[in-house]
């Protein structure tokens, strides 16, 4: 059974925004409403970019160029796995193939 969403209520740059949210997501909306304004915060404090929307568009371009790199680099990451396993097998293979050769 499904919870309905509660309203929650998340700070950035200072303003609050209500949001509708399943309690068991409650954590993760936090979590990720801090991490936001913790970029937002990091942006506006290096004084390039002027007004909170040109803010908020800049944190979530970087947040989402994080995310991407983060996949991009699992990805990689899966990959090798899958090479190494192939190179295994394929030396296993080669292995039983001389020891048969070889009898």
């Amino acid at each position: 059974m499904m919870s309905s969403p509660n309203q929650e209520t998340i700070r950035l740059l200072d303003k609050e925004y209500t949001v509708a949210c399943p309690p068991a997501e409650r954590d993760g909306l936090l979590e990720s409403a801090r991490l936001l304004d913790g970029k937002m915060r990091e942006i506006r404090s290096r004084g390039k970019i002027v007004g909170n929307e040109k803010v908020i568009v800049m944190a979530a371009l970087n947040v989402v160029h994080e995310l991407l790199q983060s996949r991009h680099n699992q990805d990689q990451q899966e990959m090798l796995l899958r090479l190494r396993l192939l190179q295994d097998k394929i030396e296993t293979a080669l292995e039983q193939e001389e020891r048969q050769l070889s009898l």
